[in-house]
């Protein structure tokens, strides 16, 4: 039996109340914790891992299409990359506090299973598809866009190649504004230049970036603006 702490916790900072308890219950359950417990009848989360995998790649990539109009394709991709990894995925799964509740068997936990991030991903891509054929697509929705949205919107996958796109979505959600990238120096032989570039945004100076060539630069100061606007 799942731990009702874990149930509660999901129904007061999430809103979520499984209506079939046992896919709450497989999705939480390794293959070790079945066979030891072959009394209990139980499925792990085997079945489960490969449907929500394919549930959280469709839900995030159609954030990523609907949220980013502008960014190509290779560029989504990467970005896409980046939050459907384990490294994310373990993290999302510790902040919801599957880490504390996977049913494990003793061989399982002494090795420190519980603390794996590929178990991690895999626990939390079966969770999502448990949440998905208990309630749709709609509430695996609810739940991204209480835990990976808001870190998506905030530039926390992006990599040196979207920053500035990404910062663009982000300051013209609103509407148009006025971006320029201006060299402030250039330092250094031909061979080893330093470049200074100040990012304005409607005739403010935004952030700086250094760099050793103009593009550099350029992503570097609007990696440092997108950091400043994940703060305020």
């Amino acid at each position: 039996m799942i731990d009702s702490k874990f149930t509660s916790e999901l129904h007061s900072k999430y809103n979520i109340e499984f209506k079939n308890y046992s896919l709450l219950e497989t999705a939480m359950t390794h293959s070790s914790y079945a066979n030891e417990h072959q009394e209990l009848n139980l499925d792990d989360y085997e079945r489960l891992e490969f449907l929500g995998d394919a549930v959280l790649e469709l839900t995030i990539s159609e954030y990523l299409f609907k949220q980013f109009p502008n960014i190509p394709e290779g560029n989504l991709t990467r970005l896409r990359s980046n939050i459907v990894c384990t490294a994310s995925f373990s993290k999302f799964a510790r902040e919801i506090g599957i880490d504390q509740y996977i049913q494990l068997g003793k061989g399982e936990e002494k090795q420190g299973a519980r603390n794996r991030d590929t178990l991690l991903e895999d626990v939390f891509e079966a969770f999502n598809g448990a949440l998905y054929l208990d309630q749709g697509l709609d509430k695996v929705i609810d739940l991204l866009n209480k835990v990976v949205f808001p870190k998506i919107q905030a530039g926390a996958f992006s990599d040196q190649s979207d920053n500035k796109t990404l910062l663009q979505e982000q300051l013209q959600k609103d509407g148009a504004v006025s971006i320029e990238y201006r060299v402030l120096s250039e330092t250094g032989h031909d061979h080893r230049k330093e470049f200074s570039v100040g990012l304005v945004v409607n005739g403010q100076m935004l952030a700086q970036g250094t760099g050793t060539n103009k593009k550099n630069a350029e992503e570097s100061a609007a990696k440092t603006a997108l950091e400043h606007l994940k703060q305020k």
